[in-house]
């Protein structure tokens, strides 16, 4: 560990870069550990004796793109400190690979704490493990996605941090290509999926939300988040901003939104719930909430919470894919598979009841 340890945070080089990028961390000898590591980027502390920070970079032999994406991470995040979202602080980036073997930034060790995923549910600190306290974190989370999207991106310098214009008449095809892409990617001839070709028409043929251009994170569930200490929930940082762009962001409610309960489907069941949908409100409620902080329209709510669902499955296949491969085991594949089948049969028949 400590040899890629070594090569992960190379002491000299990268007390060097500290000293004249980050004066905030101190200037006592430099202290490494690692705080997570993963095959998309590898998060170590840094510590100078005041106060500790955050390192993040891709691991030693990176994915394709993870350099670019953990620059862009760190762009957003410079760019956020300008704003009230509630977001790490991010201290200085380095782009130059010579300094510790790849780019990597600098950001603030956030004081919080953070629901554990685990045995296929998240955990969060007592007392939000039980009501009434579960019951306010969506909303926190939520109180997060009215400040980002009411930023204006243009004035805190991300005008080209996103595709221009069109972005929701591109979803449906970038998701339903994302699902044909896995046949050249893994050799998967695919299935027939029960609801997909209703959903996909729905979609392209429902009219297009007046498109709204803000700052989208991408991946907002309670896992990419950090809550403060002590009750009530209150949203300490939002994290893991990889996927980040510039679009409409409604989508991230319909995201954050899809495996929550409905109203107009009361009796419906989760059986693969991460969180317990009993101690969240309801969909349409975090909708109306969302909509009163942004001023948005809760008809256009619809649309991106069927475009959520037929996303998710989209990418989820890709689990089946890998399984059918080789890659993932077959229970993992059969498990993914019952996802992405429910998915979309669920989002038809919430179409058909709507006709």
């Amino acid at each position: 560990m400590e040899a890629d340890l070594d090569k992960l945070a190379p002491i000299g080089p990268l007390t060097d870069w500290l000293d004249a990028h980050v004066p905030e961390l101190g200037k006592g000898p430099l202290k490494t550990s690692l705080l997570s590591g993963g095959t998309s980027n590898v998060v170590l502390t840094l510590d100078r004796g005041e106060k500790p920070m955050v390192m993040r970079r891709p691991p030693e032999v990176p994915p394709p793109g993870a350099e670019k994406g953990v620059l862009r991470e760190a762009r957003i995040l410079t760019a956020l400190n300008q704003t009230d979202v509630p977001h790490p602080v991010c201290y200085g980036s380095c782009p130059d690979d010579s300094v510790a073997g790849a780019p990597f930034y600098v950001m603030e060790k956030v004081d919080g704490w953070a629901p554990n995923l685990r045995d296929e549910k998240i955990h969060n600190e007592p007392p939000f493990d039980r009501m009434p306290y579960e019951y306010g974190i969506p909303f926190a989370i939520v109180d997060g996605l009215v400040k980002l999207a009411n930023v204006d991106y243009e004035a805190i310098g991300l005008g080209d941090y996103g595709k221009p214009g069109k972005f929701l008449e591109r979803q449906v095809d970038r998701w339903s290509g994302q699902l044909a892409s896995y046949k050249e990617r893994y050799g998967y001839e695919g299935r027939v999926l029960e609801g997909y070709k209703e959903t996909e028409a729905w979609l392209r043929g429902a009219k297009l939300p007046e498109e709204v251009r803000g700052i989208i994170h991408g991946d907002v569930g309670t896992p990419n988040m950090m809550f403060q200490w002590g009750p009530p929930a209150r949203l300490a940082a939002m994290i893991d901003w990889e996927l980040s762009t510039i679009g409409d962001p409604m989508i991230d409610m319909g995201w954050f939104t899809g495996g929550m309960r409905d109203e107009e489907n009361p009796d419906k069941e989760f059986p693969n719930a991460l969180n317990n949908p009993e101690h969240f409100p309801t969909k349409q409620e975090l909708a109306r909430y969302y909509c009163a902080g942004t001023g948005r329209n809760i008809e256009d709510f619809r649309w991106f919470s069927i475009l959520s669902r037929f996303k998710s499955g989209c990418l989820l296949e890709y689990k089946v894919a890998q399984a059918e491969a080789g890659i993932l085991s077959k229970d993992t594949g059969r498990f993914f598979s019952r996802i992405v089948e429910n998915v979309f049969k669920e989002t038809a028949a919430e179409i058909r009841r709507m006709s």
